[in-house]
């Protein structure tokens, strides 16, 4: 016997006779001549890797030492072709595998050997075959073959206590999703049939598979409402994907839809899809689908052409581990499952295996590197500057330490570790929001243009002028610690867009995924010099970018107070153009007409979202009479319930304080307010805990001329303000009354009265009936000492731009 099992295709290299045969029975009665070939390889042993179904009992007695097979439960429980499937739909916490001893397909066998792994919450079919069931099935095989060949193989009966056998979940009736059952139960189900064959439902009378399922835990998001399954209840489109209420109330969310046979993103659905361009391909991509259709031969069985679809031809969980792994293996291409998700037509996934491979190798990065291990990762991370496309030691040897990857969740990590941002925040807004942030204007680069423009001739002749956009050369990119990477994001995006090359120094206290960032510019192919990351002090770094000679565009984001000193560098240097996005005490103001528990959630998520360390939060909420007690108790109570902790800890909602300093500066901020006569009704304190952990605090009978009422925290602290019923202009004097302007908000019901408050209140951001809904093509930026240019949007593209006036006479 064999250490080893032989593939098809080794076998056949060595002259092993090789037989594909499609069904063992027909009508119930076994097929002779499959009988008689496979009794003329003269097996020692029958290995079975798994049986979907029976086999007859000649075939699993004729080899010396009978037949071995491998079943993906851990029997007795979970007996049956959909085992894996079951396993998950029951929501058990432990999943694995068996071999045992060969019947005749009722999995009952005596066990030669089990190994067992945990089920985290969103493991689907594909994640426990990849990450356990397959590579450990495989060295698990070839372990008890040798075990056979040893004399040493145990046959342990199976009991029956615990036993199931559930029915096979090809049948398209028990495909259906029962959506009137709690949101983990609903979880479970479309999860236990991902990849294949794939949960459905009806969305808007339309069969819908669903895939991707996890818990959602945040707030319901705004989106499209659809209808689910036969009036069974609403569903909403949203920028993450599809949402389903459970009988509990509880939602989980969809991330990918498989729509009429085609795979999209939930968040899609309904949209226009986006027309394919047809790749031109060279000789040795040519060559690369056409190893790719025999692959696809190979695992499918039948002839392949431009349209046939993976998934419709009945292929499963296993079929698409073995296609990413044959793919690696023949053509040294690393392939997702989710690749061929979302393309699985044959001329799709071919166009996504050519794209993939060119983007080529590149070069080996070189620089000091640090090994972390955090958050269930390892991570590296260097410890040098990053200037023309390479890591650096500083002249005076000193350097930053940064963490670096490539996934978004290590990036993630790194944000959480960096700023002390909840790592499901970080993973949301940080680095999902920088994401679409450079998605956003890559789009951009190409339809950057001037206008043409009528004058008046100089008769008799006649004259042409028109404007050219033109990059302005080097800038300058200063950024703060409460969102790292996405407020680099935010800047960096637009400036390379517009066609400049950018220094960019991170915040002192948090530049690590900055650095992270430097290295994808490598991976992706920009040239060196084009984005430079130098972390340092503001007072040295900060400053000799700011008074370069050679930059000629600086945008800075941070304390007015800095911004100021900003702005008189750049002008006693060489007159740079200036962006500045600077303090806020953005007011809030919620009438009792308001929809009280949104204002309530949508208020708490003002002040207290990213611990408060967050330049647009609600500074002061303006709360009509009527309604401000019970408001306030409402907020009290929501406050209770917040989980602070670990950032890295999924449950909980508000991590520690950036640093030491800041901190401080929040103790003494809410010192200065109970001294003034606010009444500190909850919070106030640190938490008794490592680190900077602040409670979350909440003021009332705040009046106009504290403190508090004027000035910034920056932290998670609510400043609440009573204002007398009725007196709309009156409470928008209050909130104009500040030098600061950059977001504002107003809950109403009476649309009259939020189009007013739009109009009158003097800020660049006005929230109605939400909070915090900023996005990458809408403008940001404030007004009076909050600074002035913006980021974001089309108009983000013009302060890295100058405008050159052309004109001609003929």
């Amino acid at each position: 016997v064999k250490k080893n099992t032989v593939s098809a295709t080794t076998a056949s290299a060595d002259d092993t006779p090789v037989y594909k045969v499609k069904a063992w029975r027909k009508a119930g009665k076994p097929l002779q001549d499959v009988i008689d070939s496979y009794k003329e390889v003269g097996a020692d042993l029958n290995v079975l890797p798994f049986c979907s179904q029976f086999i007859p009992m000649d075939v699993i007695n004729f080899p010396k030492h009978k037949s071995i097979c491998y079943h993906p439960s851990l029997l007795p429980k979970h007996r049956g072709v959909s085992a894996i499937s079951w396993t998950l739909i029951s929501g058990d916490k432990e999943a694995g595998f068996s071999v045992f001893w060969a019947d005749d397909g009722l999995d009952t066998g005596p066990i030669l050997l089990q190994k067992s792994c945990s089920v985290e919450s969103n493991d689907t079919v594909d994640t426990l075959y990849n990450k356990f069931l397959y590579p450990e099935g495989i060295l698990s095989m070839a372990e008890a073959v040798d075990k056979v060949s040893k004399g040493t193989a145990p046959r342990i009966p199976q009991i029956e206590k615990g036993a199931s056998y559930e029915p096979s979940l090809g049948k398209k009736e028990l495909q259906m999703v029962n959506l009137l059952q709690p949101a983990l139960d609903i979880h479970n189900f479309i999860r236990g049939l991902d990849s294949a064959p794939g949960a459905w439902t009806l969305v808007n009378n339309q069969e819908v598979k669903l895939f991707g399922s996890s818990l959602w835990s945040e707030s319901e998001p705004q989106g499209q409402t659809v209808e689910i399954g036969e009036n069974t209840g609403k569903g909403i489109i949203h920028d993450k994907g599809l949402l389903l209420i459970g009988s509990d109330g509880k939602m989980v969310n969809i991330q990918r839809i498989q729509v009429e046979g085609k795979m999209i993103q939930a968040s899609n659905y309904g949209k226009a899809e986006k027309s394919r361009e047809s790749l031109q391909l060279t000789e040795e991509e040519k060559s690369i689908v056409s190893a790719l259709n025999q692959i696809w031969t190979g695992i499918l069985n039948i002839e392949i052409n431009k349209q046939t679809d993976f998934f419709s031809t009945g292929a499963g969980s296993m079929d698409i581990v073995r296609l990413v792994e044959e793919i690696r293996e023949k053509l040294g291409i690393q392939m997702q499952n989710e690749d061929l998700f979302m393309a699985s037509l044959f001329q799709e996934f071919a166009d996504a295996v050519v794209l993939k491979s060119r983007g080529g190798s590149k070069k080996d990065l070189t620089y000091n590197r640090i090994s972390l291990n955090a958050n269930n990762m390892d991570i590296n991370f260097p410890n040098q500057l990053f200037i023309n496309g390479q890591f650096v030691d500083s002249e005076h040897g000193k350097a930053l330490a940064d963490l670096m990857d490539e996934h978004k969740e290590e990036l993630a990590t790194i944000e959480s570790i960096d700023s002390g941002a909840v790592y499901t925040l970080a993973l949301k807004t940080h680095v999902g929001m920088s994401i679409e942030t450079w998605r956003y204007f890559a789009g951009w680069c190409d339809k950057i243009h001037g206008t043409t423009i009528p004058i008046n001739h100089a008769r008799p002749n006649r004259n042409l002028t028109f404007t050219k956009k033109e990059p302005i050369g080097v800038c300058g990119l200063i950024t703060p610690w409460n969102y790292p990477l996405m407020m680099l994001s935010w800047k960096m995006a637009p400036c390379l867009a517009a066609g400049n090359t950018v220094v960019m120094k991170p915040a002192q206290v948090s530049p690590l995924t900055a650095l992270k960032f430097a290295e994808l510019t490598l991976k992706a192919g920009i040239p060196p010099g084009v984005v430079n990351i130098l972390p340092g002090t503001g007072s040295e770094t900060g400053n000799a970018i700011a008074h370069h000679p050679d930059v000629r565009k600086l945008g800075f984001t941070g304390s007015t107070s800095v911004g100021q000193v900003i702005m008189k560098s750049c002008a006693d240097s060489n007159l740079k153009k200036v962006s500045l996005e600077l303090g806020g005490k953005s007011p809030l103001i919620i009438f009792d007409d308001c929809d009280l528990e949104r204002a309530v959630r949508m208020g708490m998520s003002g002040v207290f979202f990213n611990k408060g360390e967050n330049c647009i939060a609600a500074g002061r909420l303006f709360v009509e009479s009527s309604i401000h007690d019970v408001f306030v108790k409402r907020v009290i109570e929501e406050t209770k319930k917040m989980v602070i902790g670990d950032p890295l800890n999924r449950s909980t909602s508000h991590g520690p304080q950036n640093h030491k300093a800041h901190f401080d500066k929040l103790l003494e901020y809410i010192s200065l307010g109970v001294k003034e006569g606010a009444k500190l009704e909850y919070g106030g304190k640190r938490i008794d805990r490592p680190g900077f952990f602040l409670e979350p605090t909440i003021f009332t009978n705040v009046e106009d001329h504290m403190y508090i009422a004027q000035e910034e925290s920056f932290g998670p602290i609510m400043v609440i303000s009573k204002f007398t019923s009725g007196d709309i202009d009156a409470v928008l004097k209050r909130a104009n009354n500040t030098e600061f302007g950059l977001a504002s908000g107003v809950f109403t019901r009476d649309i009259n009265r939020a189009l007013y408050v739009a109009e009158k209140i003097d800020a660049g951001t006005v929230f109605v009936n939400t909070y915090n809904k900023t996005d990458v093509a809408a403008p940001f930026g404030g007004f009076k000492q909050s600074g002035f240019g913006k980021d974001l949007g089309m108009e983000a593209l013009h302060e890295y731009l100058k405008t050159k006036c052309v004109t001609l006479e003929y």
